[in-house]
């Protein structure tokens, strides 16, 4: 139970973070400092689920860079374009055997909050074909707290583990 929670609230970051980077277009970098981000996942068993990341824009960079390998060996389309409300993203990426064609839109201030729609389809692996449809909402509270270190995620049930910390995290995605 506990790989699949985390699964959950990764994957939607993994898109997030690796797909841009190889578009033409950049999100901004986020302000440094401590960001809640709630992901409610719709039609889903579990609550909304809120996790922690205290962040600074080399954390932000250095995550966007080290999975653009790994993108671009998985993804086979990402296009991501600068709107008049913020980004839209378009992307097809195979994963845990799963092909996922998702369609996100990002608005608000990268600086304070922003939010973030994502409708998916996946297709194939041990799951089958589901849709899905998740919401982040992501609102600065301030400097980090008392040590934290960027690229500290603080998940549900007190769960810790920094971005930084490359291999623990490649582990927690399925082949």
């Amino acid at each position: 139970m506990r790989r699949p929670l985390r699964l959950s609230i990764l994957l939607p970051l993994v898109l997030l973070c690796a797909a841009p980077a190889l578009a033409k277009v950049q999100f901004p970098l986020r302000k440094a400092g401590l960001w809640d981000i709630t992901m409610d996942h719709e039609g889903a068993r579990m609550p909304a689920v809120t996790v922690q990341q205290c962040t600074s824009q080399a954390v932000d960079r250095e995550f966007t860079s080290e999975f653009v390998p790994s993108a671009k060996q998985n993804c086979s389309k990402t296009d991501l374009r600068k709107t008049a409300a913020g980004y839209v993203m378009d992307s097809v990426c195979t994963m845990a055997g799963a092909t996922v064609t998702s369609h996100a839109e990002t608005s608000g201030d990268f600086d304070s909050a922003y939010t973030v729609t994502i409708t998916a389809r996946s297709e194939g692996g041990k799951l089958g074909t589901r849709d899905s449809k998740i919401t982040m909402a992501a609102k600065w509270t301030g400097p980090c707290k008392e040590g934290q270190k960027p690229g500290d995620v603080v998940m549900p049930g007190g769960f810790k583990m920094n971005m930084r910390d490359l291999e623990k995290f490649k582990a927690m995605v399925p082949k």
